[in-house]
């Protein structure tokens, strides 16, 4: 959270700004002196405020913030890295959203895993009617991450994100395993 900082100089001290009345005025220039400790903050962020727009760079805090602009809910129990790549890979993602290469690069980024990805599919077309159709009857996805350190919660975490990128109607399964 931004607050005032404990010993924070402030970058344009406002008493120097005053009438010269004033600065000889020591009530005057303590009371401004309030107004420098809390504008200091408010200054060095200004200062920095092309960082806070740049996910490698922004503070934590505003890391959901910066998700939010692009889209993506990000989950507090993943690694701060983890969070940074997905806010910074958002819009390529949504570019490739809907193929197995963007689940694929997508599940890559956010798990830091290799991945693997069969589905049932395809896509053909044929020059004469009537044609037999690619692939099979009932629509199957098979997602196999392999990570190290995965548990019942990454299983969940990469369920949910293969279900919210994949179609409605087609059905998946999801394996994590140790490498």
């Amino acid at each position: 959270m931004r607050g005032t900082i404990a010993g924070l100089e402030s970058a344009a001290p406002l008493g120097p700004m005053l009438p010269a009345i004033y600065q000889e005025d020591d009530f005057s220039m303590r009371f401004i002196a309030g107004f420098d400790d809390v504008l200091a903050p408010i200054l060095v962020a200004l200062d920095c405020l092309i960082d806070y727009f740049d996910p490698a760079l922004t503070p934590t805090d505003f890391l959901e913030w910066l998700a939010s602009w692009v889209g993506i809910e990000v989950d507090e129990s993943w690694a701060t890295d983890r969070r940074r790549a997905a806010v910074s890979t958002a819009v390529e993602m949504y570019r490739m959203r809907g193929t197995i290469s963007g689940l694929r690069a997508n599940l890559e980024v956010l798990s830091g895993g290799e991945v693997e990805i069969t589905d049932s599919g395809g896509v053909a077309f044929s020059t004469s009617p009537m044609g037999s159709l690619p692939g099979q009857d009932s629509p199957r996805l098979a997602v196999r991450v392999t990570i190290a350190g995965a548990d019942d919660r990454t299983t969940k975490a990469i369920d949910a994100i293969v279900s919210a990128a994949k179609p409605a109607h087609v059905v998946h399964r999801v394996e994590v395993v140790e490498p």
